[in-house]
């Protein structure tokens, strides 16, 4: 078990003394998002949900895809209020997710407050929302003994985990263990699922059945339903390494090495699995611990898998967060190589064309994403594989590979983003106003903004989120569903809470991965007056630079009467050290002057080295001062936890 770390207040302490002078326009541009998301959350509350948290919707769901978008609809909530969000945020986020838990057993998705069993790219997703609670608040003994017992459904000696063959039994599980089969959710697949037509047919190798249309024949939609529910409804798929989230959430709370160690052995068989096809991950194993088994030998064909229906979106995801999941049990870079050998299998069959000439499954992010640019040639790689070879060719998700560069900052995680940006076809300073499910794909303007190159990058994200956070405004305004029936997706597509820009600026850190991944942020801070998660009341922060070996911040108080202090811990989960800050200061002129004078006297800066010596630094902000720090830091220099305050 791990020591108790001493309080966040602990450690050195510097006073800024460089007056505000003119307020950064990032800075009142930042308070104001905090302020706008406040008011938001509260209107989506009211408009949507019951006294007791849940939704307002009286089902049943439509569609089995559904008890993920109940959780998804506040999945961004305890995040908002680890970085400074209101001081109830964190209480509402906990009564939501109470509420919705009592919502979904009685709809009869859950069984002891979890998942009965469905597929790890939905868990993932479903599962931000508790994640983000347990970080937010580990004292809470309540969601620390959820985080454990969720944990222990996959330890070795459970019903999902058969330790002899190191495979999670089938790709549907949870509570209820191991669900094999399809049948309750697709005994038929037929050509009315309109929805899954742009991925093809989910396997490619039954008699009579060589197109789409082919399901339209109710013979051939059984004989598919039953050939799915047999091959792809056994056996272990390579979304299920999302599952580690559960183990390093649960180890975070007290070290215990039951949970580090399964995350670890699981995911090393997966690896070497991935060693054993020539460095290509595989999607599938059988009950026997054979890859293909299910396939006719074949790596490729496992639900969530490489062939049907998202491949790299989906076995990418589960692979970076296995990858960040395992760099931070042991801060071992080669740790990171099971998300980095999806991404180079793909990279090495790049193709150049537009995305508006070219067929894909999922266009309308892109669209989006790349805006009035989407024609241009720009490097597109494959997402799936079948029979005839790698195909359905995308621009490549960024946040995968800048997810191994958070965690790493090492040379090849960094070239390899530099690859990106050399053989990218459009833009990337441009910050484009959309907002995806994810929350995520403004990391290409950001990068540019760390490396120098897009100057105004923190005004121009907070403008567009400020403008995202209206929208979804008028969108609540103007509802007139009727929330007793309405689809599964309508909140989630509503949440007006935002924080990729926040977790940008603030922390210097990547959008979290959507589909199950944890929150190791680059920094993290506490008020130390009110002794809670967030930086304080007037303060606002700006991460404009990152290097291996350290971080440089800008804080600043909008206060014109309140002094404010925060203390700067490096890693969320306490797990670096700064060694030494060097604080920009003001000299020795008499700020703000003489009265009769038009201006105050002209301001010089120097710079003073502090030997810190420990993962947190005391900031006293006195009301109108600003102070910039360089950090300069050592990764991984103590057993990463969540934060007590």
């Amino acid at each position: 078990m791990r020591a108790v770390h001493p309080g966040p207040a602990s450690g050195p302490s510097v006073r800024a003394t460089l007056p505000l002078g003119v307020p950064p326009a990032w800075a009142v541009l930042e308070r104001r998002l905090f302020d706008a998301l406040d008011e938001a959350w509260r209107a989506f509350a009211a408009r949507y949900c019951a006294p007791d948290g849940r939704l307002i919707y009286h089902g049943p769901a439509a569609d089995r895809d559904g008890a993920d978008d109940f959780y998804e609809a506040f999945f961004n909530w305890p995040t908002l209020y680890q970085l400074g969000g209101a001081d109830d945020l964190l209480e509402a986020a906990k009564h939501h997710w109470e509420g919705v838990t009592a919502q979904l057993t009685e709809l009869g998705y859950l069984v002891d407050e979890f998942e009965r069993g469905y597929d790890w790219f939905h868990q993932g997703e479903s599962l931000l929302l508790f994640y983000g609670i347990c970080a937010a608040d580990p004292r809470d003994e309540l969601f620390r003994e959820r985080a454990r017992r969720f944990a222990d459904l996959y330890l070795p000696g459970s019903a999902n985990y058969d330790a002899a063959h190191d495979i999670i039994r089938a790709p549907h599980n949870g509570a209820g263990g191991p669900r094999y089969g399809l049948q309750w959710e697709w005994a038929s697949y037929h050509t009315d699922l309109v929805s899954m037509r742009p991925y093809g047919l989910p396997l490619r190798d039954l008699p009579g059945i060589a197109e789409w249309k082919d399901l339209a024949d109710p013979n051939n939609a059984a004989r598919m339903g039953a050939a799915m529910s047999e091959r792809i409804g056994r056996g272990d798929v390579a979304v299920n390494l999302a599952a580690t989230s559960l183990a390093v959430n649960a180890w975070l709370y007290d070290g215990d090495d039951r949970y580090r160690d399964w995350a670890l052995r699981y995911i090393g068989a997966w690896q070497r699995r991935a060693q054993a096809n020539d460095g290509i991950l595989p999607d599938n194993v059988g009950p026997s611990g054979v890859v293909g088994e299910l396939h006719g030998g074949r790596w490729y064909g496992g639900n969530y898998g490489w062939q049907w229906p998202h491949g790299l979106y989906s076995v990418g995801a589960a692979a970076v967060i296995a990858a960040v999941n395992a760099h931070l049990l042991t801060g071992d870079e080669a740790a990171l190589d099971i998300g980095r050998d999806p991404l180079e299998t793909v990279y090495g069959r790049a193709i150049e064309a537009g995305v508006t000439e070219t067929e894909m499954s999922i266009s309308d992010r892109w669209l989006a994403e790349l805006g009035d640019e989407a024609g241009k040639p720009t490097m597109l790689v494959p997402n799936r594989h079948d029979d005839r070879g790698w195909f359905d060719f995308q621009p490549p998700q960024l946040g995968l590979p800048v997810w191994l560069w958070h965690a790493s900052l090492g040379h090849q995680d960094i070239e390899r983003i530099d690859r990106l940006r050399a053989a990218s076809g459009y833009d990337w300073a441009t910050v484009r106003p959309f907002r995806n499910k994810e929350e995520a794909g403004h990391e290409a303007p950001w990068l540019e903004f760390l490396r120098g190159a897009n100057p105004g990058f923190p005004e121009t994200m907070l403008s567009t989120a400020l403008g995202q956070v209206q929208r979804r405004m008028a969108l609540i305004e103007a509802d007139d569903a009727d929330l007793s029936a309405v689809h599964v997706h309508h909140w989630q597509r509503l949440n007006p809470v935002l924080t990729e820009a926040l977790l940008q600026l603030v922390t210097g850190t990547p959008q979290v991965l959507y589909n199950g991944g944890l929150l190791p942020a680059r920094l993290a801070y506490f008020d130390a007056d009110r002794h809670r998660p967030g930086l304080p009341g007037d303060v606002a922060a700006l991460v404009d630079a990152v290097r291996p070996g350290g971080v440089r911040v800008e804080l600043a108080n909008l206060s014109l009467a309140h002094t404010r202090r925060v203390v700067v811990q490096a890693g969320a989960f306490g797990e670096h050290r700064i060694d030494r800050a060097t604080v920009t200061r003001a000299g020795d002129e008499d700020y703000p002057g003489d009265p009769r004078s038009y201006t105050s006297p002209p301001i010089t800066e120097t710079e003073q080295d502090v030997t810190v010596g420990g993962p947190r630094l005391l900031v006293e902000l006195p009301p109108g001062r600003r102070i910039r720090l360089d950090l300069h830091t050592t990764a991984r220099v103590r057993t990463p936890s969540h934060q007590h305050i």
